[in-house]
């Protein structure tokens, strides 16, 4: 090597967050590329799916379980797919001194000082039913105050959702979403919970699915500039699906982001 330096390599802790009706195996293209070049990847699985559990605070225990485990003064680089967005913000939140860097890919990203579900009311604008197709839209939860849930339909994931996606990968994902809740009603998406000390202080980057039909990239990037200081990239050819439809180039982007944010 030039000056008879060697190349120096950084190993880093992913945790990998899933989006709504899907789960850790989602990840599964990134985790095996970012632990063939040496880095550990955590991705746990969000308490059932959302539909089985009594609030948003129960959905996100297996994330906030994993980031408070971890050794006293390690740092992890937490990644975080659509609606998983909200559940790293809490994480933040809850440990920014065990965060190296949050990453949102196509993620929903709430803004401190406000409710997490300003940030889906923003993105459910101007949607109406015949946009979500063939999804099921249902609800659970105390009757008097149901929650509601969504799952997605085989006929919206292939035209909005994995649109650019292997095929194969389609058919896992029909094979494997399950019905979710989208806690509207709960105290911890409604309260004020995100603040500038704790979430706003962790160093962040969005990552832009640039060809995503579900959460257009102008909303992505409308979500990025409500948290000043983020750093925002794009991703061409990504679906809302990256994981699938750029495997690769996502892995490639996670670990550069993970050298320039290091931890301690």
């Amino acid at each position: 090597m030039e000056g008879g330096k060697k190349q120096q390599h950084h190993h880093h802790h992913f945790v990998l967050i899933h989006g709504v009706c899907h789960g850790a195996w989602s990840w599964y293209r990134v985790s095996t590329a970012l632990e063939a070049a040496g880095h550990r990847v955590t991705a746990p699985d969000m308490a059932g799916c959302g539909e089985e559990v009594a609030s948003f605070e129960e959905y996100s225990r297996p994330l906030l379980d994993a980031v408070a485990a971890l050794p006293e003064g390690e740092q992890a680089v937490l990644v975080a797919h659509s609606f998983g967005g909200q559940s790293l913000a809490l994480a933040m939140e809850r440990h920014p001194e065990k965060v190296s860097v949050a990453v949102f890919v196509t993620a929903t990203m709430p803004a401190a000082g406000k409710p997490m579900t300003y940030a889906f009311n923003q993105l459910s604008q101007g949607k109406g039913p015949d946009f979500f197709m063939d999804c099921a839209l249902g609800s659970a939860g105390d009757p008097r105050n149901p929650d509601k849930t969504f799952l997605f339909g085989p006929k919206y994931m292939a035209r909005r959702v994995y649109q650019l996606s292997p095929p194969e990968d389609l058919t896992l994902g029909i094979a494997m979403v399950r019905p979710s809740r989208r806690f509207l009603n709960d105290d911890t998406m409604n309260g004020d919970v995100l603040t500038p000390a704790r979430y706003g202080a962790v160093r962040r980057v969005y990552v832009v699915a640039e060809d995503d039909e579900w959460k257009p990239a102008e909303m992505q990037r409308l979500m990025a500039s409500w948290n000043p200081g983020t750093e925002v990239m794009g991703l061409q050819g990504a679906d809302h699906m990256p994981m699938f439809s750029k495997p690769r180039e996502l892995s490639e982007l996670l670990m550069v982001i993970a050298n320039k944010y290091p931890g301690s």
